[in-house]
């Protein structure tokens, strides 16, 4: 692998995360905590640990796939930026609610409901298609859409819980992760 694809790699991976280094939270007690979404985290940190399964560094990386590359590289971090600076402190590594939450629907979450799954769905491609087979990469998005679904529904049903018929006209309008795809109308959260 080049040079250069380390370089992309690494600054990739940089911008998508000082925005969550950045985020000054209160060291509040959540009011509602469901830890059971840290199963969905699980599965989302080996979907993007079989990426690493290979002998990337002993290939180079083909033009089309450094350009997808940079292309959800860069998504990535426009949605990391823009969810993490819209949610602010409310942003928690745990499924929660603090005392005074409340759902933020401005910013990029007019585009989807949870900017932060969206930015690391393009993290998983953008870090796929510079070192890993199309095969690979394609078991790692089953593996972290399984992993983000169980994530959402837990989410979503505390912010049911906590906002009622105003999430769930959220809910119906505005879609989960992946802009514009209205599954959520499959199943909604009550």
């Amino acid at each position: 692998m080049p040079t250069y694809a380390y370089i992309i790699l690494g600054a990739g991976w940089l911008i998508w995360l000082t925005p969550f280094l950045l985020i000054k939270r209160k060291a509040e007690t959540p009011e509602k905590l469901d830890r059971r979404a840290r199963w969905g985290l699980l599965l989302e940190g080996l979907a993007y640990a079989l990426l690493w399964q290979n002998k990337f560094w002993a290939r180079s990386t083909e033009d089309w796939r450094t350009a997808f590359a940079v292309f959800f590289l860069a998504l990535a971090s426009l949605f990391s930026w823009s969810g993490a600076r819209a949610l602010g402190r409310q942003w928690r590594i745990d499924a929660g609610l603090n005392p005074d939450h409340e759902l933020v629907r401005s910013g990029i979450y007019r585009v989807v409901r949870h900017p932060i799954y969206t930015s690391m769905f393009c993290m998983l491609f953008g870090t796929g298609f510079m070192i890993t087979s199309l095969p690979i990469l394609l078991l790692s998005t089953l593996l972290f859409i399984i992993g983000t679904q169980i994530r959402v529904r837990i989410e979503e049903r505390l912010l049911a819980s906590r906002f009622g018929e105003e999430f769930r006209d959220y809910q119906s309008t505005v879609s989960a992760y992946i802009p514009f795809l209205k599954y959520s109308k499959l199943k909604k959260v009550r």
